[in-house]
C-alpha cells in the first residue's frame, strides 16, 4: 500500500444525538493491542447501554459490538478507522439508549458515522516507515557522520566503541536509506558501509 497512513496526534472525542440516543466517540493513538484494550477499559462507562470499540495496529485489529446486533457497531467503527486512512488507533463509541430503536442499518450508520466524524475532525500525524542501519566507522569519521544525521532525519539508536572504531545503529525514515548508505561510503572514502538490519 503506497498511500500514507495517519495516526492521531492526541486523543479526541465527538458526540452526536441520533433519535434520542446519545453517541460519544473517543479515540486515541496506540502502539499495541494491550494499550488499545487498556484504553477501552479506562473509558468504558458501565452506566451506558453499550460500549462498542475497534482498533487497528498494522495487520492486528479487533472489534466488539458489546451486545448490539452482530456487525452493527464494532465492524463499522473499524471501517471508519480504515476509511479515514488511520492506523495505530483505537476508537470507542459509547451509546446511551434514548428509547427509539434504530434498526440494523441505523446502528451501522450511527456507530460508524460517529467514529468517522471523530477521526475526521482530529489532528493527524503521518506514519513514517522507519528502517535501521548498522554502521561500522573509524573514529576519525564519527564526527563527520554524526554531523550528517540531521540531513537524513536519522538518530543514533546505539553506539558501541570497539578497538578499530565505532559500531552504530541508526534509525531513519525508509525513504532516506539509499541516500544515507551512499553518503556513508563517501564520507569514509569507501571504508564504511551501512547494512540494513530489517
Amino acid at each position: 500500500m503506497s498511500e500514507t497512513l495517519y495516526t492521531l496526534a492526541q486523543p479526541c472525542r465527538h458526540q452526536e444525538e441520533i433519535k434520542k440516543s446519545r453517541f460519544l466517540a473517543l479515540a486515541a493513538p496506540v502502539d499495541s493491542g494491550e494499550q488499545a484494550l487498556a484504553f477501552v477499559r479506562e473509558v468504558s462507562d458501565p452506566a451506558a447501554t453499550h460500549n462498542c470499540w475497534a482498533y487497528r495496529i498494522g495487520q492486528d485489529y479487533r472489534f466488539n459490538d458489546d451486545g448490539e446486533p452482530g456487525g452493527t457497531a464494532g465492524r463499522p467503527i473499524l471501517q471508519a478507522i480504515e476509511g479515514q486512512g488511520m492506523d495505530h488507533v483505537v476508537a470507542m463509541v459509547t451509546r446511551w439508549y434514548g428509547g427509539i430503536k434504530l434498526g440494523a442499518g441505523g446502528l451501522v450508520r450511527a456507530y460508524g458515522g460517529t467514529a468517522a466524524e471523530c477521526l475526521r475532525r482530529a489532528e493527524r500525524l503521518p506514519i513514517v516507515a522507519m528502517a535501521r542501519l548498522a554502521v561500522h566507522c573509524e573514529f576519525a569519521v564519527l564526527a563527520l557522520l554524526k554531523a550528517r544525521l540531521k540531513d537524513w532525519h536519522a538518530e543514533v539508536a546505539s553506539e558501541v566503541f570497539v578497538t578499530d572504531g565505532v559500531e552504530l545503529e541508526l534509525r531513519l525514515p525508509e525513504s532516506w536509506v539509499t541516500e544515507a548508505q551512499a553518503h556513508i561510503v563517501d564520507l569514509s572514502r569507501g571504508r564504511s558501509r551501512a547494512k540494513r538490519l530489517d
